[in-house]
């Protein structure tokens, strides 16, 4: 409308009229054009908008010269016969007030054509490269470089406090045809905060977003994008990233310690911890416990603490709640330095719904669906990804590679991909649209996520991707050549489920339940597992892993140990949520610490020793972690003995070593009790989760056992062994 461009973007009256009686609705989108330096026949032209200043100057080689004020709005003009030198100085007063700075309109865009054409192909894997907003200087001149897509936009403005949030101040100019705008802003500094007004070219919708780019921004409440310098920390990692591009991770233990950053620990005056302080203290107690990795619960930037993360607005952007950039790059150093991994949970399935921020970003359906039976989750009120948008598609494939690139990480764990596979997640008959050949697997989703772990595995060497998927699609974690979906694992959801269930029931009724424990075989193999007890069993009333644990106070403790050593024992990586260590017997929360005085009682003391042995037993002893994706490394022993709730089985190494794990999940102890062996000679106890050390009876084996010529459950020679009463041991030939 003549009265928006004249009003907003601040152009003369006689600009609009020339450019409306020219019929150029292309110039009309795009009059930031006629601010700056412009000639015409033997005149140079500089045209200025600045509508909080009463005087304006430029500075030439002649010195110091005025503009004139055309408009009452603010728009300012020098006309001469001699250019000015480039770039040039700008200067203006309001009042007593006076500033000085180069002229964004003189200065060339430095994004790249090549950058805008991969960007629109869906394959510009380093997008936070370009977009955004980036210091640098150019033509010698030190400012930022901003850039934002928003095909859809009339006008897009830069705001922030140097301009007094004013979106006539700083229009951006758009890029051809890739639906980019760009603008460099000289003098602007690390931390400045910023965001984009953008008004729609349809509707005339204003809105006022922060950058989907932006790698930092303001602590909560506040949501503006901030101005990050490049990065500064001096890594000291090298031998750490050197040795894991060559390890053998498939063979190699695995065994992870999932933590929300901002409940594992609190300040005394209940803040939580910074990156850094929680590096200090978080290490060393994980190194200890025997865990190889950390995975932080998502720490992408987001607004509600209530959401753990899982509702992310700023897609490159760590959390401001625990410090900056640089802080989480110095955590990440020191894990490795410790010999510790650290994965990110990583949110590409949904984004939520908050106005400033990615939700109908240029006034239209832009990184989500239009048709909600595509792109709403019902179930969490979210808004589903375009994946077959190519900028979209940029867009995730570029923040995965920020995480990895920037901060070292180590692979991500991707939540949700259930929903993401499947058109109908969730929903009822109605409620969803087929694909292209009337199917209900999401095609661009699958696209996507290939294409996502073919970059992770070829552009960071020993970087794993883990899938969060509780379904029965085939070749999740099996390479994208063979026709998977390239994940390096998937959470085994199933086994998960089926264990916890069982270890609900009274141990008088598990006998009933048998198959949760042995069904588990049949397809244990079919993927490369990792076995959780995460976050989500311990909280929304699903109680913590001790309350749910049936039978009074001791077999409460006895259960929990057992489920410990079950987990420890099975073929699977490994993965436990902060908390379960201690045996707490609230839920989580996320508003507090976790219940560290919990430690003074023995029963609590005796689970985390207990779970410390047992990592330190998985990760030295190979028969335990070399064949956890192969059905080489297990063989059952008895699955069979159901009236008894008991199990046994061997784990096997590759070079042919083993252990015999037995289990007893009633508080009964099994005396006498017969298992075959594959040969004979002297047996040794190297764990017993009913030990004293852990809170146990100490019902065992004592110094060792000595295998007997008799054939039993088609081996050569068994063992007549003691099963502590609602426990397991672990059996090595000496």
């Amino acid at each position: 409308q003549p009265t928006f461009v004249v009003d907003v973007l601040g152009v003369s009256a006689h600009e609009f009229e020339r450019a409306d009686n020219a019929g150029c609705t292309g110039e009309l989108r795009q009059l930031e054009a006629s601010l700056g330096l412009h000639h015409s026949g033997a005149e140079w032209t500089v045209r200025v908008f600045a509508p909080h200043d009463e005087r304006a100057w430029i500075k030439t080689l002649a010195g110091w010269q005025p503009l004139s004020r055309t408009d009452s709005r603010g728009m300012f003009e020098w006309r001469s016969a001699h250019k000015p030198p480039l770039p040039y100085l700008l200067r203006f007063e309001n009042g007593q007030e006076s500033r000085e700075t180069f002229d964004p309109y003189a200065l060339p865009n430095p994004v790249s054509e090549q950058d805008l054409y991969l960007f629109g192909e869906g394959r510009l894997l380093q997008a936070y490269r370009t977009l955004g907003a980036h210091t640098m200087e150019l033509q010698g001149v030190a400012g930022v470089n901003l850039a934002v897509w928003a095909p859809n936009a009339e006008r897009v403005s830069v705001v922030g406090d140097f301009n007094r949030w004013d979106g006539r101040v700083h229009p951006m100019r758009v890029l051809g045809g890739s639906g980019v705008w760009q603008l460099f802003i000289p003098g602007l500094t690390e931390g400045t905060l910023y965001k984009f007004e953008i008004r729609n070219r349809h509707s005339g919708q204003l809105l006022v977003k922060t950058d989907p780019y932006a790698r930092s921004m303001e602590m909560r409440p506040g949501t503006a994008s901030r101005v990050t310098a490049p990065n500064t920390h001096a890594w000291r990692d090298q031998h750490w990233m050197d040795e894991r591009g060559r390890r053998d991770w498939l063979h190699a233990p695995f065994n992870v310690y999932e933590l929300h950053a901002g409940s594992w620990r609190r300040k005394p005056d209940g803040g939580p911890l910074s990156y850094r302080e929680l590096g200090e203290q978080l290490i060393p107690y994980v190194r200890d416990m025997g865990y190889t990795h950390i995975e932080l619960l998502p720490i992408s930037e987001h607004p509600l603490d209530e959401s753990w993360g899982y509702q992310t607005t700023g897609y490159f952007a760590p959390t401001s709640r625990f410090g900056g950039p640089d802080d989480l790059r110095a955590f990440v150093d020191q894990c490795h330095q410790a010999n510790i991994g650290v994965l990110l949970d990583w949110v590409p399935a949904h984004f939520p719904k908050d106005a400033w921020a990615l939700a109908h970003f240029d006034g239209t359906a832009l990184y989500e669906h239009e048709d909600p039976r595509l792109g709403m989750h019902q179930d969490w009120g979210t808004l589903i990804f375009n994946y077959g948008r190519h900028e979209v598609k940029s867009f995730l494939l570029a923040s995965a590679h920020y995480w990895l690139a920037e901060f070292h990480l180590d692979g991500l764990r991707v939540d949700a991909v259930a929903s993401m596979l499947y058109l109908d997640y969730s929903r009822k008959h109605g409620e969803w649209l087929p694909n292209r050949f009337g199917g209900r697997e999401n095609l661009e989703a699958i696209e996507f996520l290939r294409a996502l772990n073919v970059m992770v595995h070829d552009e960071f060497p020993g970087a794993l991707t883990l899938a969060e998927e509780s379904t029965a699609w085939p070749m999740v974690s099996r390479p994208v050549y063979l026709g998977g979906l390239g994940f390096s694992m998937k959470w085994n959801m199933g086994w998960m489920n089926d264990t916890l269930g069982y270890f609900e029931h009274e141990p008088v009724h598990r006998r009933y339940h048998h198959n949760q424990l042995t069904f588990g075989q049949l397809y244990s193999y079919t993927e490369n597992f990792v076995l959780p007890f995460s976050h989500d069993e311990v909280v929304h009333g699903k109680r913590s892993l001790l309350d749910k644990m049936p039978g009074d106070a001791w077999q409460k403790f006895a259960n929990l140990r057992l489920l410990f050593a079950y987990q420890m024992s099975y073929p699977g990586k490994k993965l436990n949520f902060m908390g379960n260590e201690l045996a707490q017997g609230q839920e989580w929360s996320v508003g507090r610490e976790l219940d560290w005085g919990l430690l003074d009682v023995g029963w609590h003391q005796g689970v985390q020793t207990c779970l410390h042995d047992l990592n330190h037993l998985y990760r030295n002893v190979p028969a335990l972690h070399e064949l956890d994706f192969s059905s080489d490394g297990f063989q059952w022993i008895d699955c069979h003995d159901a009236d008894q709730s008991t199990l046994s089985y061997l784990r096997r190494a590759r070079d042919g070593g083993f252990v015999i794990v037995a289990l007893n999940f009633t508080p009964v102890p099994r005396t006498d009790y017969r298992i075959g062996v594959p040969h004979g000679g002297a047996y040794g106890e190297i764990f017993n989760s009913d030990s004293t050390f852990y809170g146990g009876s100490n019902t065992g084996n004592g110094s060792g056992l000595m295998a007997e010529d008799i054939p039993w459950m088609g081996f050569s020679h068994s063992l007549c062994i003691t099963l502590p009463p609602l426990g397991g041991i672990i059996l090595r030939p000496q």
